[in-house]
């Protein structure tokens, strides 16, 4: 039995398209109690949403076949009432607000926990969810926010180092280390 105080109509739809963490959110979330549509592509995410909307949501932001800020946005006009939590690998302020104004109840940091994604969709409306238990570090938003410019720049090097005012051979080094905790 789960330990979250469930609604009658607990459907969720996971719509990321890392296949190994969505079939892995899935499980976890249907321990919890929740029935699970965990879908790859924003087309397939479109067709439940029309079909049979689900009451909860986690979408990821950016997908292969376009972007999950669309999704709230068909969901929201769908079901007024459903609560969606809004994943990313990119740390932006920018979508977060986009996504928060557009319905998401919250804005969470990929790799996302199963419990924190759970207090996120559990939480009151007005009340603001619990602080995830364990939060990326300073370093890591950091690398991803380089990360996120680099691939917007289409990898160029020189480009990104230019946009984020910093030395490109300070940010050669910086993209040839590993990813911080």
């Amino acid at each position: 039995m789960s330990e979250y105080a469930l609604p009658n109509d607990a459907s969720l739809m996971i719509l990321d398209d890392d296949g190994p963490f969505r079939t892995r959110l899935g499980r976890a979330m249907e321990q919890r109690g929740f029935t699970v549509d965990a879908v790859e592509t924003v087309a397939e995410a479109r067709s439940i949403v029309r079909n049979k909307p689900p009451a909860f949501a986690v979408l990821d932001m950016r997908l292969e076949d376009g972007n999950g800020l669309d999704v709230i946005d068909l969901l929201h006009e769908r079901r007024p009432d459903s609560k969606m939590v809004m994943l990313t690998g990119y740390g932006n302020l920018a979508t977060a607000v986009s996504a928060v104004k557009r319905g998401a109840v919250d804005y969470l940091a990929k790799p996302a926990d199963a419990d924190d994604v759970c207090k996120a969709l559990l939480a009151q409306r007005d009340a603001a969810p619990e602080p995830p238990e364990n939060p990326m570090s300073a370093d890591r938003v950091r690398w991803e926010h380089i990360q996120r410019v680099y691939e917007l720049c289409g990898k160029n090097v020189s480009e990104t180092a230019r946009r984020l005012n910093m030395h490109r051979r300070t940010l050669q080094r910086i993209l040839a280390k590993r990813a911080p905790k």
